[in-house]
């Protein structure tokens, strides 16, 4: 009976601590705290759509419209001219840029002239006594035969007879072989075709020049062409003339040039077409980088925005009654910075700077400065970023 009592006694215990514990546990609860709702500060512009230029930007190397690649046709010394063969040495039209020694060849030259001479010097006494009518033609052109200057032109033939006497007497091809000597003898010199600078000198005075050794190379300073790739969308709408903007890439510079040449064909590896834009400015120089704006088209009511702003290539988002809401776009040309869009409709209030962790029905409130700032266009987003 006493183990019963006390069984009972414990098992009565054990409840009674039990019912304790969960009574003191129910004392120290504690109300939760409340989570204050967060409501982000942002950034908006009103939109109002209006025409939007769209400008293709395009990047390329500067290079000389007109490039002349010496070498040389003859063998001979490179003779010392007026002006050292040197990088960077400025000629003008028809100044020598290379002599090279031509003596030895000028002497072989004399010698075929004299041969010409003497043959027509022999005929002289035929003509006189068989054809008395064209002895003095021909006795002025021995008059005017000069060995120290070019071979003049032969008298014009005015019979049959003559043609072939003269063609008998074997002057025409001592002729023409005197003129294809001189006219190699005339390779001996080289003469800039305009005025121009030497950008690439590969001889110095001295050296043995062989015949098809590259010399050099000579630019024209005054005029540069610039090649840039434009996407084939736009190729029907670019056209020779028209105007573009070139700047050097930190805008510390800018330059007016105009399209001179498209190609007509498309590349097919990138799907691009190649257009060339003259530029002339005292101050440019060939391999200079620069970056050109094409005005290719305008896109009428648009709006032009940050390209950050757009959300899954055709979203955006707008503001709706302190609420943040997604509308779908339709964006019409990308930049590297910017986007130009279409379908948003005027007066709608879109966010002018990015917020992180937005979403549609996120609570927002619109920042307030004391100076407002005029409503957003396309073409001015960038610079009116803090409105109400």
């Amino acid at each position: 009976m006493r183990k019963i009592i006390l069984s009972i006694l414990g098992v009565l215990l054990i409840i009674a601590s039990i019912f304790g514990a969960r009574k003191i546990i129910d004392t120290k609860k504690r109300a939760k705290p409340r989570i204050a709702k967060i409501v982000k500060t942002v950034f908006v512009d009103t939109v109002k759509n209006k025409t939007i230029p769209i400008r293709i930007t395009a990047n390329g190397n500067l290079t000389a419209k007109r490039r002349l690649e010496v070498y040389a046709e003859v063998q001979g010394i490179f003779k010392e001219g007026a002006k050292l063969f040197r990088t960077g040495q400025k000629y003008k039209r028809g100044h020598a840029l290379i002599r090279i020694d031509a003596s030895e060849y000028y002497a072989s030259v004399q010698s075929a002239k004299s041969n010409l001479y003497n043959l027509v010097t022999s005929i002289m006494p035929d003509l006189r006594l068989d054809y008395p009518e064209i002895y003095e033609k021909w006795q002025e052109y021995l008059n005017t035969f000069d060995m120290r200057k070019a071979t003049p032109k032969l008298p014009e033939i005015t019979s049959e007879k003559e043609k072939y006497f003269i063609t008998g007497r074997n002057i025409y091809t001592t002729y023409y072989n005197v003129k294809n000597l001189e006219q190699r003898l005339a390779k001996y010199t080289i003469s800039a075709p305009f005025d121009g600078v030497l950008t690439e000198a590969l001889v110095t005075e001295g050296t043995l020049i062989r015949q098809g050794q590259k010399l050099g190379e000579y630019i024209d300073t005054s005029t540069y062409e610039m090649q840039v790739a434009i996407g084939k969308e736009y190729g029907d709408l670019l056209r020779e003339g028209e105007s573009v903007e070139l700047s050097t890439l930190n805008k510390t510079k800018t330059f007016t040039g105009t399209v001179s040449r498209i190609n007509g064909s498309v590349d097919q590896a990138t799907q691009t077409i190649t257009t060339f834009i003259e530029v002339v400015a005292p101050t440019l120089k060939e391999g200079m980088y620069l970056e050109a704006n094409l005005d290719a088209k305008k896109e009428e009511n648009a709006i032009e925005i940050d390209r950050n702003l757009l959300q899954e290539r055709n979203k955006i988002f707008v503001v709706k009654d302190s609420v943040l809401d997604v509308i779908d776009v339709k964006p019409i040309y990308f930049s590297d910075k910017k986007v130009v869009l279409k379908g948003v409709p005027d007066e709608t209030v879109i966010l002018s700077k990015n917020v992180l962790g937005a979403y549609a029905g996120m609570l927002i409130r619109v920042y307030q400065d004391k100076k407002q700032h005029s409503n957003v266009t396309s073409d001015t987003v960038d610079s009116t970023t803090k409105k109400q």
